[in-house]
């Protein structure tokens, strides 16, 4: 089976062919780094993550970016109030951003632009769209003329001349019509600003994705991402500039996470409803909030519940535990063949787990399949014959699927390193000789070390908390 993604702009599965074989260039927006990233700006972190690693897993090599809105209204206001410059606050962030993704398994990206170091390319991009007749410039503001893109609304399915109802201009804008989007700002007093043909300003927002994409990926990208909320005005309003300036299509694909709802509501800015992910990551393990996401299929929208999170907790759970069986057992079980039985099990689940992966990244369903060689795995655990050639093949593939998914910590994929191994090897003489009182204390300082042993009938068995 092919792999098919769902395009947002034709609103059907097609079957993923990337413009160069063997490459994939893929745009995923980021955050405006004005503050700590929320839940929201998670889900579409993890997601194309995972999309990334599915990629580079069947054999793609990925030029994955990610952007930094680092100047806009919303950083302005913010150094108005504490009395930090823009750069200031977005260098704060930026690297909060980087440490929170981090602590969900989130790999860092080809390369993070910034838009303040990107100001020369978005000019430029400005320039040529003014040149072409797309663009006007208008009591020191640069607008896009939207009626000249007769394909405007063709991403969002939204009609120019009824959405140009209900769009409020803002007082001091000067547009030929309503519907035009603002390119460049002209700058007011005690603003940050930078140099142009049209006088001091900034850039406006949909302008600089334009500009970061084509010069990092070059005119036509394999895959542009982001939440549902950017399908319009920002995705619309980048392929009208783009496609305006090179006559090419901006993305063959265009890809968008559903909605996050906090308990049923919608979350939003005004209901103030927002999880700070920093904070989130402190009461529960990040793996948890990642197999949370990926248990719900990318384009539905997500309901966040706590007992929805508990749900995922005793989920991953069961993953974890019967990884730690499997390790406990290998350490113990005799050399043997692969079975052939449970080596045809792994290869069918396995090609159920590649089908829902390729079919429009279906991560709940491929998680599914995981549960199934879970199954698969402790069943063979009762087994007296099991050995290790067996358990190892079924390890190296749950191995093989985190390696996409990211559901396990890494330090769950690694040995005890040689210190605490001899302490469980002394802990078990000083059981042997009824010596008490340096067990518990060996199992206390492994303890504090987040290795949580188990006294089984089948032996010592551990597992990291």
């Amino acid at each position: 089976m092919s792999l098919k993604v769902y395009n947002t702009l034709t609103r059907a599965k097609e079957t993923f062919v990337s413009i160069e074989p063997g490459k994939v260039n893929m745009y995923v927006c980021g955050p405006t780094v004005y503050d700590y990233i929320h839940i929201g700006n998670a889900r579409p972190a993890i997601f194309f993550d995972v999309v990334r690693r599915y990629l580079e897993m069947t054999g793609y090599e990925v030029n994955y970016i990610v952007n930094f809105t680092d100047v806009d209204d919303r950083l302005i206001n913010k150094s108005e109030k504490t009395g930090e410059t823009v750069p200031e606050i977005a260098d704060k962030y930026i690297t909060a951003y980087h440490e929170d993704i981090d602590s969900l398994g989130v790999r860092k990206a080809t390369a993070n632009p910034r838009v303040t170091e990107h100001i020369e390319e978005i000019v430029a991009l400005i320039g040529d769209l003014v040149d072409k007749g797309f663009a006007y410039e208008s009591g020191g503001d640069v607008y896009f003329r939207t009626e000249k893109f007769a394909e405007y609304g063709k991403l969002s399915h939204q009609n120019l001349h009824e959405l140009q109802f209900g769009i409020r201009v803002e007082v001091g804008e000067l547009k030929e019509n309503p519907q035009d989007f603002v390119l460049w700002k002209g700058a007011k007093p005690g603003e940050i600003y930078w140099p142009s043909p049209w006088g001091d300003g900034r850039p406006g927002w949909h302008i600089e994705c334009s500009a970061m994409a084509r010069k990092y990926l070059g005119d036509t990208l394999d895959i542009h991402g982001g939440g549902h909320d950017l399908q319009f005005p920002h995705h619309e309003c980048e392929i009208a500039q783009s496609e305006c300036s090179t006559g090419k299509p901006l993305a063959n694909y265009w890809m968008h996470n559903g909605y996050i709802h906090i308990n049923n509501e919608k979350m939003s800015k005004s209901l103030g409803n927002g999880i700070n992910v920093r904070q989130l990551v402190k009461q529960v393990k990040p793996q948890s909030i990642r197999f949370f996401f990926l248990s719900t299929h990318y384009r539905n929208p997500l309901n966040f519940s706590e007992e929805g999170l508990e749900q995922a907790i005793g989920g991953l759970e069961r993953i974890e535990n019967g990884v730690a069986n499997l390790r406990h057992r290998i350490s113990i079980a005799q050399d043997g063949e692969v079975d052939g039985s449970v080596a045809a099990a792994i290869e069918r689940i396995r090609t159920e787990f590649r089908e829902k992966m390729d079919d429009d990244f279906n991560t709940a369903d491929a998680i599914t399949a995981v549960f199934d060689l879970i199954a698969e795995s402790n069943t063979y655990l009762k087994r007296d014959d099991a050995n290790v050639s067996t358990l190892k093949l079924l390890l190296e593939t749950i191995q093989e699927w985190n390696g996409v998914l990211g559901i396990l910590a890494e330090e769950e994929e690694q040995l005890l390193d040689e210190e605490v191994e001899q302490l469980i090897v002394e802990r078990t003489e000083a059981r042997k000789s009824k010596n008490w009182a340096r067990a518990d204390e060996i199992r206390d300082l492994l303890t504090a070390q987040g290795i949580q042993l188990e006294d089984t009938p089948q032996g010592l068995r551990w597992r990291r908390k």
